[in-house]
């Protein structure tokens, strides 16, 4: 059976998935992402994961046809080349070329958010959307704009960076050099921050262990929430006035809160517009397997581009 191979590499954790033709995953897979190593171990790290996960397809009686690659950061996904990753540190690496080179199949590189918003268009809460935006609020927040099943990464690979949305001008500062942007004040690890901060040394909880004192009436978490919901709702009106989606998908780490956050969401979204109607806002259905599916998504597509391109060229 022919299949694709998806990577999708996480600055903790690289997971992976073989799939069918129709979207079936036949192997997953997950390691480590050895970051602390620096860059040069990581990618060597990506490059032997991939050799490997040929090995699994051969051994399970599949034939990989291509490779998708998913990476966090600034991506020139024309030239294959991973330019920018904070999280990984590693700047202009030629992705494509390595794995390539190490499994003799056609690779390409993608975003890991946008390839998470494919997988969703595909397969996930996207179903059947034409256009939708997919924001998933973790550690950070990024989105991926979906328009008919593809994921725009704009002129530079930068569509989507939400987060860095200034929501409190003059607010905190952000590590991306300006300040009052939305990742300070919604990501999962701005909200731990500012729970934390009103506790006090000790009082360090996760995101979704603050959503579960929001249900229990907590008020510093309740207080912390709501700021990040009005955040949230600023920064969505902002994208609801400009592309006018019909569907935003929620997933990350936040999203998992459910209707704790997005019954607030909706109506504060609301309230913000005029003119503009509300998009839907739904769960993410895919998970943490997001990234690795929309991966495998990005391989299928690059046979399906190459098998196209071959027809045109016999018609000629």
């Amino acid at each position: 059976m022919d299949s694709v191979i998806g990577l999708d590499v996480g600055g903790t954790v690289m997971k992976a998935a073989i799939t069918a033709a129709d979207g079936t995953v036949l192997h997953t897979d997950r390691r480590p992402t050895p970051r602390e190593q620096g860059a040069d171990t990581v990618i060597a790290a990506l490059v032997e994961f991939a050799a490997d996960l040929t090995y699994a397809a051969t051994d399970r009686h599949l034939t990989p046809r291509a490779l998708g690659v998913a990476v966090p950061g600034i991506i020139d996904e024309a030239g294959g080349v991973a330019v920018f990753s904070a999280n990984l540190g590693w700047r202009d690496a030629p992705l494509r070329k390595l794995v390539a080179e190490r499994t003799a199949l056609p690779v390409t590189i993608g975003h890991d958010v946008r390839a998470g918003g494919l997988a969703e268009s595909r397969v996930g809460a996207g179903r059947g959307s034409r256009q939708f935006v997919f924001l998933p609020i973790g550690t950070g927040i990024a989105s991926a704009i979906v328009l008919d099943g593809r994921t725009l990464s704009g002129a530079h690979g930068g569509a989507g960076e939400v987060g860095h949305l200034v929501v409190r001008p003059g607010g905190q500062p952000c590590p991306c050099g300006s300040a009052g942007c939305l990742e300070v004040y919604a990501s999962g690890a701005s909200i731990a921050r500012r729970y934390a901060e009103r506790h006090g040394p000790g009082s360090e909880l996760t995101a979704a262990e603050i959503a579960a004192r929001v249900v229990a009436g907590d008020a510093a978490a309740c207080e912390v929430w709501s700021e990040a919901i009005d955040a949230l709702a600023d920064a969505l009106a902002q994208v609801t006035i400009l592309l006018d989606p019909g569907l935003v998908v929620i997933g990350g780490g936040v999203g998992d809160a459910g209707e704790t956050l997005l019954a607030p969401l909706r109506t504060a979204l609301a309230s913000r517009l005029t003119f503009s109607q509300a998009p839907r806002l739904v769960r993410a259905e895919l998970g943490d397997a997001a990234g690795s599916l929309g991966a495998a998504l990005l391989g299928w597509d690059l046979l399906d581009d190459a098998a196209r391109s071959d027809s045109d060229r016999s018609q000629s």
